[in-house]
């Protein structure tokens, strides 16, 4: 599903800001623009083939500089979009990152302009297997190419051709948001000046993507999925994608989060009812997560993303030298992990971080110690927004960034 809830059109013949003020393309804030892409010349894809027209759907928020020099972007997760702040079109929650974006937050909008999109395969807006192939008119479903998380940034690059920004001053993002970041800074390095890549890896683990294919076999194993051609049938594999929810949302927390949330206390009632309901309050809560993220998330983008995922390895495709994807690089990095993540344990960022290191690039490191898990990056860690805000204004000096 696409959502347009919000949705502004945003064609070329749109005119480019001229300064502060002046960039009403991008207003109003948190409005979802969609920007077609790959117009004259489709993109080529790692797995062969190319794509094009692309529409991707992305936010703004705050104001381009003149000098155009204090764009972030902020690269989202896997069940993310392109909705980090202000109330989401489709739930009515807030944005996914409001605990660290926003006026005088770590990301400070007053100071930076910031640019979220949906990534490329999503399913709120861009381009992705619940869209339309032009070359059938039918729904893409499965026929849709697989993408990878270097397609994901090419589609990015694309995007801030099209705002006119020759240069980030900054890449941002955890989880999948931090793979496409270390992508960003191993493809593209003289397009940004500073990285922030957080509770992420350099690639993904076998025990990652062994619950990744759970999570996929649940969806593909539901009757209502139809080998991906579900929409042709009326139908949705909403049960399928609950369980893949459900499974996935385990590895976001840590046994001590679950057992200071939940321990094992029954869901209202007294006493256990010796039966399949939800006796305990985590079968209810993970029941409820699944239920709720099926009316806003595409069963086939889950697939598709999730295989994007499974597929990152920055060291293989730099002869398997991890530290050579950063060679010569002049980004200046901010790795960050957090005690408790078993999904991505900090080993996997100290070893991007030493990557860096070996190379002589610019790199500070810090683990976060928190009994959150993996969601720590999401939710109100004032440490972890500290670090943020720090790094951040300590290298927009070194970039010439002025202070609002």
């Amino acid at each position: 599903m696409a959502p347009d809830a919000g949705r502004a059109p945003d064609g070329p013949e749109d005119p480019p800001p001229e300064g502060p003020g002046q960039n009403d393309r991008w207003a109003p804030d948190g409005v979802t623009r969609i920007a077609c892409l790959a117009v004259d010349k489709p993109m080529p894809l790692d797995c062969g083939r190319s794509l094009g027209p692309i529409e991707i759907a992305y936010t703004t928020f705050g104001r381009l500089n003149a000098a155009r020099s204090n764009a972030i972007l902020i690269c989202h997760a896997l069940t993310g979009d392109q909705h980090v702040l202000g109330t989401h079109p489709v739930t009515g929650k807030p944005g996914w990152w409001e605990n660290l974006v926003g006026p005088g937050r770590a990301i400070d909008t007053n100071r930076y302009f910031l640019i979220c999109s949906n990534i490329l395969g999503g399913c709120m807006g861009s381009t992705g297997p619940a869209g339309i192939d032009p070359a059938t008119g039918r729904i893409w479903g499965t026929g849709f190419p697989v993408v990878t998380i270097a397609d994901m940034v090419r589609a990015q690059a694309l995007l801030i051709d099209h705002l006119g920004i020759e240069r980030l001053f900054a890449v941002v993002g955890g989880s999948m948001g931090g793979m496409q970041v270390l992508q960003w800074a191993a493809s593209l390095p003289d397009r940004l000046f500073a990285a922030v890549p957080i509770a992420t890896a350099a690639r993904h683990s076998a025990q990652n993507i062994a619950f990744h294919e759970v999570g996929r076999q649940a969806i593909m194993a539901d009757p209502d999925w139809h080998h991906g051609r579900y929409a042709e049938h009326g139908s949705r594999p909403v049960k399928g994608l609950a369980v893949a929810r459900m499974t996935a949302h385990i590895t976001y927390l840590s046994e001590m989060a679950l057992h200071n949330k939940f321990g094992r206390r029954l869901q209202d009632r007294g006493a256990r009812s010796y039966g399949f309901d939800a006796d305990f309050q985590v079968e209810s809560y993970l029941r409820h997560q699944g239920s709720t993220f099926v009316d806003r998330f595409d069963a086939n983008s889950y697939l598709y993303i999730t295989r994007a995922m499974d597929y990152f390895d920055l060291a293989a495709d730099h002869g398997g030298v991890l530290a050579h994807a950063f060679r010569g690089s002049r980004v200046r990095f901010c790795v960050i992990s957090f005690s408790s993540d078993w999904l991505f344990p900090t080993a996997e960022s100290r070893a991007v971080a030493r990557a860096i290191a070996a190379v002589a690039g610019n790199v500070s490191f810090t683990e976060i110690e928190t009994d959150r898990g993996h969601d720590a990056f999401l939710l109100d860690e004032p440490v972890f927004a500290r670090i943020v805000k720090g790094f951040l204004d300590g290298v927009a000096g070194h970039a010439g960034i002025d202070r609002t």
